[in-house]
């Protein structure tokens, strides 16, 4: 059995991040008190459940200080144990809080509240597997972060590829950003502006250019030979962004085109498009 924690700060997404591993085929509980672990665990087993997430939080009152002791017998009871933590910037926090009109689980005073959580969750961030910033990422990419995670496979790089429009604003998880507004734009060709750089026919105008022959077999091969770099320096996940004017055309293409390039190659890989719901215009 694979087992997921998903813990962090309240208003960090831990509810959205759930709802993606459930996506992802995983049976999952929110806010089991500590102390059940064990009882909940011996249930899944016999269920033979191999996918399982549980999110944990500051809301866990009285049990929290069992948690970090109720992990540890999560590990030795599971032994394969993911623990992913989700934090954002306090002013982020405090407008998600007011947009919801919720109060913080821990004071009247939101400010006081966050810097209480964070003290208090220290430990455990300590020890997260990974650590998510969701301060600038969409419910969507939140998804594929974590998608990456699940996927990767243990002591190689883990890669996300996503497309996205400039004119949208940067692509701010991106570890790598690449531009692609040096190839021709299907915008301009009638025939082709209506139809996504998923289309056949468009990604077959952008990728036939020997320049984005040449981009693909660059990009590949700095991966290829820096990858375990990064894992050695702990970094085991890389996002890749691909960008041009609007994210519709030409980044689509060249993403999906590098993530059948990197999945060929044996790595762990997914593919999103940030803004490809928004359309040409």
């Amino acid at each position: 059995m694979k087992l997921l924690v998903i813990t962090g700060l309240s208003g960090a997404g831990k509810s959205q991040a759930l709802k993606a591993a459930e996506d992802m085929g995983y049976y999952c509980v929110d806010n089991l008190p500590p102390a059940l672990f064990p009882k909940f665990i011996e249930m899944v087993e016999e269920a033979q459940m191999p996918l399982v997430a549980l999110a944990l939080d500051i809301r866990s009152g009285l049990f929290f200080k069992e948690l970090d002791v109720a992990i540890d017998t999560l590990n030795r009871e599971v032994g394969d144990v993911t623990v992913v933590y989700l934090e954002a910037d306090s002013h982020v926090l405090i407008k998600r809080f007011k947009e919801l009109r919720r109060p913080h689980p821990l004071s009247s005073t939101l400010e006081r509240g966050i810097e209480e959580e964070k003290k208090r969750m220290q430990p455990l961030r300590e020890r997260a597997d990974h650590i998510i910033d969701t301060s600038h990422l969409t419910n969507y990419n939140l998804k594929l972060r974590l998608k990456s995670i699940l996927r990767q496979e243990q002591g190689t790089l883990g890669l996300s590829v996503i497309s996205f429009g400039f004119k949208h604003g940067i692509l701010e998880e991106a570890d790598l950003v690449f531009d692609m507004r040096f190839l021709p734009n299907p915008f301009y060709v009638p025939a082709l502006k209506p139809f996504s750089g998923m289309s056949e026919k468009t990604a077959d105008y952008v990728l036939e250019r020997p320049e984005a022959q040449a981009f693909l077999d660059w990009v590949e091969g700095y991966i290829v030979k820096f990858g375990d770099c990064y894992v050695k320096e702990g970094k085991d996940m890389l996002t890749i962004g691909i960008g041009c004017t609007g994210g519709y055309h030409r980044s689509v293409a060249v993403a999906e085109a590098l993530t059948k390039r990197f999945n060929d190659a044996g790595y762990s890989v997914v593919a999103g498009h940030r803004d490809l719901g928004r359309g040409h215009a």
